[in-house]
């Protein structure tokens, strides 16, 4: 008996051995020059990989995985190609490996390559990519490494752009490695806005475009005759992250809406943390110059006027707009003064302490409704102090927030 488990440890131990971390595993390029696909500096990981492989993000049944999925800069042809140095056999081990081809294939559209040389004879053609669309914005960048500017550009694009929907299924591919909650979108529905960020590049004397990063708007009907855009997916790539593109984008998207009468504000489906913080400066930065904002109104507390003037002219909702006073009134106060300090956290408190409130109302109701033995005691009133103090972790959480958005609209 003793002999029989350490035997299945053995095993166990060897089979351990053939699980490998898909994040590690997936090495991600995208390709300008035949060289870069020698060129460790040029690949990145996915941040995430349990879309695909599962909770643990693991592989079985491999040694030494790599999943390369390379893609050519601009239109993002792709090679897709699996190596391993040894695999479990379902002969001997009894067990069988993944399929880790097949659920590559399918997130990634079909006609892809499988090996280099066809690869390399595609990015031959990649001079003929154009951006597709309509040009909204171009801006500069200085690059240190390169010692120069380089040129972006930020296009509209839709599905009725030739060649545009076979592109777009390649790209959104990379939404499974970098956005935590993706999905595909349903590219038939006419309601959605796609905004594309390009770099220029030069080869050989010619003038070549890189793919930088997008995103996916929806148009919602308002009733009767508005819409509200949606910001459902944004994504900018690994190698270009950093760099103030994610700012551009947003920015060229409010200026693109804002020329409409028709659009109400601009929403945001289940945004993460740092596109929270992306927004916050952009719209801070759109916002500053309004008269509405002026410090002696800040003051003076929010007002109609503010929510009014940034819906309109700006395309910010209500919501957002309360925060962008918080910010810009932070910056107006002089928080070593205890009555300004006192009177800027009163203020922000009061907001913050809502919620708070609108569950003791709903509570107060539920025990006019119940029999009081109905009523634990975990109903009763929140516990006051508990609020407090999660009140003041929030309030300080905010200020370091705001804080950081005030001194990158500094450096801007």
């Amino acid at each position: 008996k003793k002999s029989f488990s350490s035997g299945l440890t053995a095993m166990e131990k060897k089979l351990a051995e053939y699980k490998c971390n898909t994040n590690e595993a997936i090495q991600l390029k995208l390709v300008r020059f035949p060289e870069d696909l020698e060129d460790d500096n040029t690949t990145f990981n996915p941040e995430y990989s349990h879309q695909v492989f599962g909770d643990d993000e693991v592989a079985f049944g491999y040694k030494g995985l790599k999943i390369f999925l390379y893609y050519i800069a601009g239109n993002l042809s792709t090679l897709f190609r699996i190596e391993y140095t040894s695999k479990v056999n379902e002969k001997f081990d009894c067990v069988e490996a993944d399929d880790v081809e097949s659920k590559i294939r399918e997130i990634i559209p079909p006609g892809f390559c499988t090996n280099t040389d066809d690869f390399v004879s595609l990015l031959e053609k990649e001079v003929n990519f154009k951006p597709f669309g309509m040009l909204l914005h171009t801006y500069s960048i200085h690059n240190e490494e390169a010692g120069e500017d380089i040129t972006y550009q930020i296009y509209k694009a839709d599905m009725t752009c030739p060649g545009f929907r076979e592109y777009h299924e390649r790209l959104q591919t990379f939404l499974m490695w970098f956005i935590e909650t993706a999905s595909f979108i349903d590219v038939d529905d006419e309601r959605w806005n796609y905004f594309l960020v390009f770099e220029k590049y030069n080869k050989d004397g010619a003038t070549l475009f890189a793919t930088v990063g997008y995103m996916t708007v929806y148009n919602y009907y308002v009733y009767p005759d508005k819409t509200r855009p949606r910001v459902s997916q944004m994504l900018i790539l690994p190698p270009f992250q950093g760099e103030g593109h994610g700012a551009q984008l947003l920015e060229t998207v409010h200026r693109y809406y804002m020329s409409s009468p028709t659009v109400l504000d601009i929403t945001a489906e289940d945004p993460s943390e740092n596109y929270v913080k992306l927004r916050d400066f952009v719209h801070v930065k759109l916002c500053q110059d309004l008269l509405c904002f002026s410090p002696g109104k800040l003051m003076q507390g929010f007002s109609q006027e503010m929510v009014m003037e940034a819906q309109q002219k700006l395309k910010i909702n209500k919501q957002h707009t309360r925060r962008v006073y918080e910010i810009l009134r932070l910056r107006a106060t002089d928080m070593g003064d205890a009555e300004q300090s006192r009177s800027y956290r009163l203020d922000v408190k009061r907001r913050l302490i809502g919620p708070y409130k609108k569950k003791q109302r709903e509570l107060a109701k539920m025990r006019r409704c119940l029999r009081p033995e109905e009523l634990t005691n975990q109903l009763n009133q929140i516990d006051l102090n508990m609020q407090h103090e999660q009140l003041e972790e929030s309030f300080q959480q905010l200020v370091s927030d705001y804080r950081r958005v005030l001194e990158r609209l500094a450096q801007a």
